[in-house]
């Protein structure tokens, strides 16, 4: 049995029974991943917070014929469409991003945007906030989430709607902590993604989710290859238990 370990001093999030909602970070190009696709459009209304559009490491050199119709779809049924923007750990140039953001917009009109590899640090928090200001007036509000990966500095979660503080193994995950400062905030405001749950233990994962202050999660049985950086292999296909998980989640579901 695990236990949750939080740091000396820190408070619960305030979590109480509150549902949870899925998060997919990136699915396999709609013609690779038929399935997974129709997957998506088939779960019950607010199962599913938003899905990462990934055409081609962004956005693509012009509309896909096969992502116009899949994000359409899913969209339709009030699941939100994020373009994909790999922010390189605040490497990247603003105008490359913004550059990218106009044609998710205009190809794909997503609903916001996910920000891969997004950096941690105070240092460049200034810069961060400058691209979300711009992005939120590209799409006139839209849900961005911040890809960090692990706990970021404070500050970075006054221009998220939503922060992914956790990204990586179930070995790792069911002895994670919790920053403190998270408890400042509603669920709804953190991402936790995890790969290589067990289905025996997909209790115990949800129950830590739960406990640690996250609205959007997303585990899959999928393990990532070694050295695969951002673990995008293990996201590419839905889980094994993928309807399992979807009738765990969600309004008037909880423990």
């Amino acid at each position: 049995m695990s236990y949750l370990i939080t740091p000396v001093g820190a408070t619960r999030a305030p979590t109480g029974p509150a549902p949870l909602g899925v998060g997919v970070p990136g699915l396999a190009h709609p013609l690779l991943a038929p399935t997974e696709w129709a997957g998506l459009l088939r779960c019950p209304p607010g199962r599913v917070h938003w899905a990462v559009l990934d055409v081609s490491h962004g956005p693509g050199t012009r509309p896909d014929p096969h992502c116009l119709p899949a994000a359409a779809r899913l969209r339709e049924t009030g699941v939100r469409v994020l373009g994909h923007l790999d922010l390189r750990l605040g490497a990247r140039p603003f105008a490359e991003l913004i550059s990218d953001a106009h044609r998710y917009l205009e190809w794909y009109r997503t609903d916001g945007f996910w920000l891969a590899n997004c950096p941690t640090d105070r240092a460049l928090l200034p810069a961060t906030r400058r691209l979300a200001g711009a992005l939120r007036t590209l799409c006139d509000g839209g849900h961005l989430v911040f890809g960090h990966g692990t706990h970021p500095h404070p500050g970075y979660a006054e221009s998220a709607d939503q922060l992914v503080t956790f990204a990586g193994r179930w070995a790792d995950y069911r002895w994670s902590q919790v920053a403190e400062w998270t408890a400042d905030y509603a669920p709804e405001r953190f991402c936790h993604l995890v790969h290589g749950v067990p289905r025996t233990h997909l209790d115990e994962a949800l129950r830590i989710a739960r406990w640690q202050g996250a609205g959007t999660v997303c585990f899959t049985d999928r393990r990532a290859a070694a050295g695969a950086g951002e673990a995008a292999d293990a996201w590419a296909s839905l889980p094994g238990y993928w309807d399992e998980i979807v009738s765990r989640i969600g309004p008037g579901v909880s423990e």
